[in-house]
């Protein structure tokens, strides 16, 4: 199997793309990162017609598999992606994807993206055929004791300088959410000279909740089960031009959390063990903890079908208001009944 690390990607792609690409990983943030490498140097290289599709129910593989075979002489270089919600496909994507490897298009690249893929997924045939075609980065979570690393990496990228103390005020605040971070790095951006060392005290005030609503403290009133101050916080969120992708992004975390922590307890483990190994953080144990009683194996599934449905509603491919289903998906997961129910119905399908 052919791999990059994720610092390798960016020197890779000044090279002629491969036909195939993987990213794999639980960080969203550097998951999208790495993905937005491969997109750029597809531009770069002429690849100027891009399909997109989402999840594996949702996509008409024999149209995917059709368009790709298709290509006439005066097509432009295509680049296909493909995101799936879980490290794991179905059969009918099994299937497909292995059809496509055994008949490589032309000037075709595909990018596929994906949580962290689990063994069992890269011993299938489909993954192994395309992979010796291309390239797998995994994407592996920035641990507690190498965020500060991590943070002082990104300052130093955006011609910032922090202390180490500043520093450890900055991850404490993010605890461990990289696409916290990055957003906190770029508000420094517009606060802080070039050149400034910013010191304990000033980041302290700088990373303080400057807005009124947090997209992070929406999250954790929705798992406490504050379902009025989440709805408070989600209308304030839309209200001050919040992006309903973040807001997205940060509740399908804490669901595909809660979903593997249910997964390990129902391997045996204990609900100490299980939130360990789905690496939740000990000042979040407390609240995860609790989350995870209230909200059920099947509540759980559930969820993350409908935090599918809400991504498909954003990106225009639900003709429904996706701020109404962001503020279902709130709703469900602080233990409301929907008040949709013929749309839960739609995305159980």
């Amino acid at each position: 199997m052919n791999k990059l690390r994720p610092e390798q990607l960016s020197k890779h792609c000044q090279q002629p793309l491969a036909p195939v690409y993987i990213i794999s990983g639980d960080e969203p943030l550097l998951v999208q990162e790495a993905c937005d490498d491969i997109r750029r140097a597809a531009t770069a290289q002429g690849f100027n017609e891009r399909e997109r599709y989402y999840g594996d129910n949702t996509i008409d593989w024999q149209q995917l598999l059709a368009g790709a075979a298709n290509m006439s002489l005066f097509a432009e270089r295509k680049l296909i992606e493909i995101h799936f919600y879980k490290g794991k496909v179905n059969e009918e994507a099994n299937r497909s994807l292995l059809a496509y490897a055994e008949d490589l298009p032309a000037d075709t690249v595909l990018l596929i993206s994906a949580p962290k893929f689990d063994g069992n997924s890269q011993k299938a045939k489909w993954f192994k055929a395309l992979m010796a075609q291309g390239f797998f980065v995994q994407i592996w979570p920035v641990t507690a004791a190498a965020l500060p690393r991590w943070i002082d990496q990104r300052l130093r990228q955006a011609n910032l300088k922090a202390s180490s103390e500043a520093i450890e005020i900055l991850a404490a605040k993010v605890e461990g959410n990289l696409l916290a971070a990055s957003q906190e790095i770029e508000k420094l951006k517009l606060l802080v000279n070039d050149g400034d060392l910013i010191e304990t005290a000033t980041m302290a005030n700088l990373v303080g909740d400057s807005a009124r609503y947090d997209v992070f403290g929406l999250v954790d009133k929705a798992l406490a089960g504050n379902t009025n101050a989440a709805i408070t916080t989600l209308n304030g969120l839309r209200g001050e031009g919040t992006d309903g992708v973040i807001i997205l992004w940060a509740l399908a975390r804490e669901i595909r959390v809660i979903a593997t922590v249910h997964e390990r307890m129902a391997q045996g483990r204990a609900l100490e063990m299980a939130m360990n190994e789905a690496k939740v953080w000990d000042k979040r144990k407390a609240l995860i903890s609790p989350a995870v009683k209230r909200i059920s194996p099947r509540h759980a599934q559930h969820l993350l079908r409908k935090a599918n449905g809400v991504d498909q509603a954003i990106k225009g491919m639900r003709r429904v208001d996706a701020w109404s289903e962001l503020k279902d998906l709130v709703l469900h997961l602080s233990g409301v009944v929907s008040l949709h129910p013929r749309l839960d119905l739609l995305a159980l399908e």
